[in-house]
């Protein structure tokens, strides 16, 4: 029987088909088509290998998902108020957590000993050792799951800050989740290119050397952040040090101790998800005299310190025993400047005074504290923002929250009382509130004071209160509004108002006396991941953007040899050489140098005679 003859493969015939249409109508040997062929599939095969390549690394790197219990709190049924609105018990060593705008109690927590702290910096040093041997690749893959996490579980943040610190539900979307969330996307994508090898300039000299700068991590980095937002300003330094290859130990407030456990876990759930050691993020919370245990020890390479001048001052002091460097951002007595140009859009910059002072009920680092302008657009300025301030509610589901304790109030209610008897007016508030559902809630009045001068008490001193004061200037001249704006000592942030055909306007960014501003806006440095800091009493250093990463690494300047494998290396001239035969002959020698290393052209000509005759 005859064996049926197989049909040929239908890719076969249209290769055969396509070579031999080539060769007819194109006139191309099949030999060159076979070649050019061959070179398209393996070009084509290498795009396809390097995409499954990238397709399983984002796998292998992509966000994954995770859960962390967040921290129980007794039932919030009227009958576990507490009796003492207070974090320090008496006769007890331990912390008492409760909610500043309720009283509720939510548990105690017992405080760091230095025995403790010592163990947290060991467990973190034995963490770190392997976690900055990590890619960026690697440490973007743990940034971005920790993203996702916050993202998805951004309701049951903002309910534990805000238990835990008083602020709304809503202060809490703006101060806690959409700032960090800011952070570790502008980390993911930015971070990489901070921290990579910086090629630097050479010269003529050194043109056979090529120069470089490293970042390498520092190892164990310390943080003592504040109360006022208690998941980013405790994620916040956390997402800098991990990206910089280095572990961190946090101190957190005593005043919001309840709820950092729960914060600091988020971020270990996001290490643990790629296989790294949690402990590399470790927290702990003491009472002050212990805090100097940690801010002294030796194994900490850098101190990072958020908080009030007062405090500041023993941080330094204590960092300063074993030399540790220390970035300091204390606050600030931010001017919010309102240029006469500006008087169009007085209903967009209400809001923004509206929100940049009574937001956190006024506990902002950058908040605005003295609104100052002059003329009409000042009377104008109080016209629209009485009514506005008088109508704000207080309570944990109203317009504005409680504050951290009742420790500021007599302070606040003494430096307004004491204005209004220099002159200011009081339209509004000024001393703290009794709420009839909260009777423990640490509540203060929503503040409006005008008229104030600049030798007054409250416009020299960070209120960091529901405060807002106005401040009339002679003109809108940039001379008399800086002369307002620069007299306190502090220079953290800072807002100007007006038109950019203004003259005065530029004139005002260029004198102010602070570490950032924002032009026809509040704050904004802070969303775009500007380096972050100040001047004068409001401390130094930066943390955030390319500068704060930076701030987190060892710098180091490496110079290598540009054709070493010719042999070309740096070499001894025998005219200075040890001993040194002749000293005029040497100094002639290397005065040739220098003039062909730096001279004009006849200089160099000169030099290189004078390198010649005293070799």
């Amino acid at each position: 029987m005859d064996t049926p003859e197989r049909e040929e493969p239908f890719l076969l015939t249209l290769w055969r088909d396509w070579g031999d249409y080539i060769q007819t109508n194109l006139n191309i040997p099949l030999y060159v088509v076979q070649i050019a062929s061959t070179i398209l599939a393996l070009g084509f095969s290498v795009v396809l290998i390097r995409v499954a390549n990238a397709a399983a690394i984002a796998t292998a790197n992509g966000p994954k998902r995770y859960t962390i219990p967040p921290p129980r709190a007794p039932p919030n049924d009227g009958k576990q108020t507490v009796e003492e609105a207070t974090i320090k018990l008496p006769g007890s060593s331990a912390i008492q957590c409760y909610a500043p705008a309720t009283g509720q109690l939510l548990g105690l927590v017992n405080p760091s000993t230095p025995e403790g702290i010592d163990r947290a910096i060991a467990a973190a040093e034995a963490a770190q050792v392997q976690w900055k041997t990590t890619t960026f690749e690697q440490r973007r893959a743990v940034l971005r799951t920790l993203k996702r996490h916050v993202m998805d579980n951004a309701q049951e943040i903002c309910r534990v800050a805000g238990l835990d610190s008083g602020k709304t539900l809503v202060d809490a979307q703006l101060g806690e989740i959409l700032v960090t969330v800011e952070k570790l996307e502008w980390t993911i994508r930015h971070g990489e290119r901070a921290l990579r090898p910086s090629a630097r300039p050479t010269n003529l000299l050194m043109a056979y050397k090529r120069n470089k700068v490293v970042y390498e991590p520092m190892g164990v980095v310390a943080a003592l952040v504040s109360w006022n937002y208690p998941f980013h300003n405790l994620i916040g330094p956390v997402i800098s040090a991990l990206f910089a290859g280095n572990a961190i130990v946090v101190k957190v407030s005593e005043n919001t101790a309840w709820s950092s456990a729960y914060f600091a876990n988020v971020v270990r759930g996001a290490l643990a998800a790629h296989g790294h050691d949690p402990a590399l993020v470790q927290t702990v919370v003491c009472w002050p005299q212990t805090a100097g245990h940690l801010t002294a020890h030796p194994s900490i390479s850098h101190v990072t310190f958020i908080g009030s001048q007062s405090v500041a001052h023993h941080v330094a002091t204590s960092a300063a025993k074993s030399l540790t460097p220390v970035v300091l951002e204390l606050g600030g007595k931010d001017p919010f400047i309102v240029l006469d140009s500006a008087a169009k859009d007085l209903t967009r910059i209400v809001e923004i005074i509206l929100r940049g002072t009574f937001q956190a009920s006024g506990q902002n680092c950058i908040g605005i504290e003295r609104v100052i302008a002059s003329g009409a657009v000042y009377d104008a300025l109080v016209a629209k923002l009485e009514p506005r301030v008088k109508a704000i509610r207080l309570g944990p589901d109203a317009d504005m929250g409680a504050m951290i304790s009742d420790a500021s109030f007599s302070r606040l209610e003494e430096a307004i009382a004491e204005a209004v008897s220099q002159g200011a007016r009081l339209l509004a508030g000024g001393k703290r509130y009794a709420h009839p559902e909260y009777p423990k809630g640490h509540y203060f009045l929503p503040t409006l004071l005008v008229d104030v001068t600049p030798t007054m008490r409250i416009a020299q001193n960070e209120c960091f209160g529901p405060i807002l004061t106005l401040m009339r200037a002679p003109s809108s001249s940039a001379k008399d509004m800086l002369a307002i704006a620069n007299a306190p000592n502090f220079g953290l942030g800072a807002s100007v108002h007006g038109s950019e055909r203004d003259p005065a306007l530029q004139a005002i960014v260029s004198g102010l006396k602070a570490g950032m501003v924002a032009v026809n806006d509040f704050g904004a440095y802070y969303a775009v991941q500007l380096p972050f800091g100040g001047v004068k009493g409001s401390g130094y250093g930066r943390f955030a953007g390319e500068e704060g990463l930076r701030g987190l690494c060892n710098m180091k300047s490496i110079i290598e040899d540009r054709f070493g494998w010719l042999g070309v290396r740096t070499g001894i001239p025998p005219a200075v050489q040890y001993p040194v035969a002749d000293q005029k002959k040497g100094w002639q020698f290397a005065q040739g140098v220098v003039e062909v290393g730096y001279g004009g052209l006849g200089k160099k000509a000169g030099g290189v005679g004078r390198i010649l005759r005293n070799m």
